[in-house]
């Protein structure tokens, strides 16, 4: 049993004798984007990951007395895109400020930011969550705040020389925050809403969300209470760095603060971080004292404005909000409902086929090309082989060798039964491993055909039944499933190569014939 589980049924068993109520967790979650830009959001330096040490940094990056900002309108327009997008009410004034605080690698020792009018507010999002059972349901989260602001450097701690260096490339990188509501009650539930804002974000092309180069951050707080009581003292756990490790993190400290509360102890308000390798939130620093950050307006930015009015166009004065609404493409959403109605797939097909843009792609392009193979031969392949040999290689579907065109000729390939699934999954770790290799040759090489000819399959039946003789006997009993015994003996004779469907018809017919 795994370390989670125990876990679980310990708390369960210490909260059992805490009377009279359930008790209930919440999260509410703090993403940081990075916006999709050439150049910073105030100054005129690249944005490029793995650039060289303070290579990226303008003067203005670098908080030399006398430089000024200058907003960059690109950055406005994906703001505004994303909040769109999200359902947000989009303010037609913005205002800029100041917040203070002291890091080595924040120059200016105060970030610029939207703590007083945000660019919107008031969005809400509705996602699908797939929970460890495959039960899928929606959960909507309202976005309460998504404001403009700049990142900070980044300090580099060496160990070994006692000392620490700052690289300012990062720092004046454009962000965009995204204040979402503690309307989340599980890890599930957080990492589902972060896989469906990434997906929204790179439909929307604003931001690459690759968490592994930061362009994705992730805080969550998290509490817990009685069924009736007000919430709990929460706690927020810092810059989580992937998907998987949101719902890990989240689940974790859920169940931390669960047994706290189970041993009598008290939940006190802290900031944490993810320790991925033990699997762990870490006590990094209390939140006990409330700390000043002196917002100020930013005297050196006017205030935001927005041309709101339907119709308009954007000039060089004004973004129009209208004419960005227009450039919004097809939503995840609205992709997973077109799948539904338009191939008849069911919603969690359809979910996990928009969860995974290449696949969808793939399905695409394929349906499309090979009109006559039912869309459901498809999906299946794709999701149940493909997509089950990424999984369990550690691959990402993008990184696999296989090509959309060795995907066709292997659908097509099952549609006219010239191999059968247990060919086409070999043939998909032959192809990966041999990227220039074509379908038909390896299929020939290997000897991968499928094997129709009925007397042959007579002679395998002929052979499995004589091999099988108590599920002969099970099955003229009356026990139908016994059949199965005897087709996976015909299955291990035939090395896996005969038409199944032919050997059941033909199973049928021999132990009909010789049924006493």
């Amino acid at each position: 049993m795994n370390y989670l589980i125990v876990r679980r049924l310990s708390t369960q068993l210490k909260l059992a004798q805490i009377p009279n109520r359930k008790w209930k967790s919440v999260v509410g979650l703090e993403v940081h984007a990075q916006i999709s830009s050439a150049s910073k959001l105030f100054s005129g330096s690249g944005t490029s990951f793995g650039a060289a040490l303070n290579t990226s940094v303008a003067y203005f990056d670098a908080s030399i007395p006398g430089t000024l900002p200058v907003l960059n309108r690109k950055c406005v327009e994906s703001g505004i895109k994303t909040a769109l997008a999200l359902g947000c009410q989009v303010n037609e004034v913005s205002m800029f400020d100041r917040k203070h605080y002291f890091y080595a690698d924040l120059p200016n020792g105060y970030q610029i930011t939207q703590q007083r009018a945000a660019l919107a507010n008031n969005g809400k999002m509705s996602f699908p969550v797939i929970t460890p059972g495959k039960k899928v349901y929606y959960k909507s989260v309202q976005l309460l705040q998504l404001q403009l602001e700049q990142d900070s450097g980044k300090s580099l701690h060496d160990e070994h020389l006692k000392r620490s260096l700052v690289d300012l490339n990062r720092a004046g990188l454009p962000l965009m925050e995204l204040v979402f509501a503690p309307d989340l009650e599980t890890g599930e539930e957080a990492a589902s809403l972060v896989k469906e804002l990434m997906l929204i974000l790179r439909r929307l092309q604003t931001c690459s969300c690759k968490m592994e180069e930061g362009a994705l951050r992730v805080d969550a707080n998290i509490s817990i209470h009685q069924e009736g009581d007000p919430l709990g003292v929460r706690t927020e756990v810092k810059n989580i760095g992937s998907v998987r490790s949101i719902s890990q993190a989240i689940t974790y400290e859920i169940h931390r603060q669960l047994d706290t509360v189970a041993e009598g102890g008290l939940i006190t308000n802290e900031t944490r971080s993810w320790d991925a390798e033990n699997r762990r939130t870490v006590a990094m620093r209390d939140k006990e004292v409330l700390q000043d950050y002196r917002f100020m307006p930013e005297p050196n930015l006017p205030p935001l404005h927005l041309n709101l009015k339907p119709g308009s166009q954007s000039t060089e004065e004004l973004v129009s909000v209208a004419a960005l609404s227009e450039e919004i493409p097809e939503l995840p959403e609205d992709t997973r409902q077109r799948l539904v109605e338009q191939y008849q797939l069911n919603a969690e097909t359809a979910i996990i086929l928009v969860n995974e843009p290449i696949l969808l792609e793939y399905f695409v392009n394929i349906t499309r090309d090979l009109s006559a193979v039912p869309t459901k031969v498809t999906s299946n392949f794709l999701i149940n082989d493909l997509l089950t040999y990424c999984h369990k290689s550690n691959l990402n579907v993008e990184d696999c060798s296989i090509t959309a065109n060795d995907l066709k000729s292997i659908v097509k390939g099952l549609h006219t039964e010239q191999i059968n699934l247990q060919a086409a999954r070999q043939l998909i770790q032959l192809l990966h491993t041999s990227p220039t290799a074509k379908v038909k040759e390896l299929i020939e090489q290997h000897s991968l055909e499928q094997i129709c000819d009925l007397e042959t399959i007579e002679a395998y039946c002929q052979q499995a039944i004589a091999n099988q003789p108590k599920a002969v006997q099970q099955y003229h009993k009356g026990k139908a499933k016994a059949l199965f015994a005897i087709v996976g003996e015909v299955a291990k004779i035939s090395g896996q190569k005969a038409n199944m469907k032919s050997v059941v018809a033909c199973l049928e017919r021999m132990l009909k014939a010789t049924k006493k």
